[in-house]
């Protein structure tokens, strides 16, 4: 009873700061309040210690040879980024109206287009990087809602406001493990869309070079789009010009072959472009960190 309590008492302690700051924007034009929640987490990342730590960690493993000024930067650079992306889930809703000042582009989307016309479902791989939302808003847009997969979160007042925004992207939302796998399975099976993120560390997976460095992939993706002969389509959401729009590319499918291949074709894909926008990456996954 009480570790329940205390449980539940801290859960609100730590909900607080991220409600004050989404409280005190309320009013304002969306991309001023993104800007400023963003703005928020930049300087949070940069200046406090246990944030800072975390991002030190992956750019070391990373990039060694990162003179400390430049990493500093990255630190702040990724924060902004990070807050507004954060920002834009939380008001999913909101943020799917934007849609049209995207620039959408790659020949995956056709080949969603042709699946979803002979009602087959697909099997879309991203990562944590730039806004991987509006992959889902651009095609919630064209009439092929998406559903996603998510890890649940500890704290059940962010959960439940996280939960919201990710449903407002587009159903259903399917928790990892055994339960929300059968899920998946099912609505892969009748034709339905669905977002797997395959950058973070899954313990049952498999070690895979990721941005130069042994990683735990999951292969479920792969394994999957074997099993059910669905497309496996790459798509990136690069935030770009002053962070308000999104270059959303849809690569070609990845060629059926088996699912190391597979997977390590899309490692490849996204670890070129966390190269070639670093601040566009979570530094904070603890991608590498064994234990």
């Amino acid at each position: 009873m009480i570790s329940r309590l205390f449980n539940s008492i801290w859960h609100h302690i730590r909900y607080i700061p991220l409600l004050s700051a989404l409280s005190i924007s309320r009013g304002r034009a969306f991309d001023r309040r993104s800007r400023a929640f963003g703005a928020l987490v930049g300087f949070v990342v940069r200046y406090f210690p246990i944030a800072r730590s975390r991002v030190d960690r992956e750019l070391c493993q990373v990039y060694p040879d990162m003179p400390r000024a430049e990493q500093l930067a990255l630190c702040r650079d990724m924060g902004r980024n990070m807050g507004r992306t954060l920002f834009e889930i939380l008001h999913c809703a909101e943020f799917q109206t934007l849609h049209s000042r995207n620039t959408v582009s790659g020949p995956g989307l056709e080949a969603l287009e042709e699946a979803h016309a002979a009602g087959k479902g697909a099997i879309i791989v991203s990562g944590h990087f730039g806004q991987w939302e509006a992959i889902r808003s651009t095609l919630k847009a064209r009439g092929m809602e998406t559903g996603a997969v998510y890890r649940p979160q500890i704290n059940r007042h962010y959960e439940r406001r996280l939960f919201a925004g990710i449903e407002a992207g587009g159903k259903p939302i399917l928790a990892t493990g055994k339960i929300g796998t059968r899920a998946l399975v099912r609505h892969i099976r009748e034709g339905g869309f669905i977002a797997i993120l395959l950058d973070e560390k899954y313990a049952d997976g498999v070690r895979m070079p990721f941005l130069g460095h042994p990683a735990l992939t999951s292969l479920v993706a792969a394994q999957l789009a074997l099993k059910y002969d669905l497309p496996m389509i790459p798509a990136f959401g690069t935030r770009t010009g002053d962070g308000t729009q999104f270059d959303v590319e849809f690569d070609a499918a990845i060629p059926p072959s088996d699912s190391l291949t597979m997977t390590q074709d899309f490692n490849d894909n996204l670890s070129a472009r966390i190269h070639a926008n670093p601040d566009q990456w979570y530094w904070m996954l603890r991608r590498w960190k064994e234990a």
